[in-house]
């Protein structure tokens, strides 16, 4: 099971707001996930990045491997 960390969008068409969340790669970009670490809000600014960092440390020394977007944010919030 390859295990990714990504973006879930909730927010409204043109109205942006993802969830951080942890799902296997298999599964739809909006469906199933195993479990959520953060928010991004991007409409604001500068975008507004929260993320459990515990939970993010676990994940990827577990080997969840995330997507470019989401590096960008770990980084930003200080987890990678």
């Amino acid at each position: 099971m390859a295990v990714k960390i990504r973006l879930k969008k909730i927010g409204m068409k043109k109205s942006p707001f993802y969830r951080v969340v942890v799902a296997d790669s298999r599964y739809p970009r909006d469906g199933r996930f195993i479990e959520e670490i953060g928010t991004y809000d991007p409409k604001t600014d500068p975008a507004t990045v929260k993320v459990d960092v515990e939970k993010a440390k676990k994940w990827v020394a577990n080997g969840a491997q995330p997507t470019d977007t989401v590096r960008a944010l770990l980084k930003k919030a200080g987890v990678l």
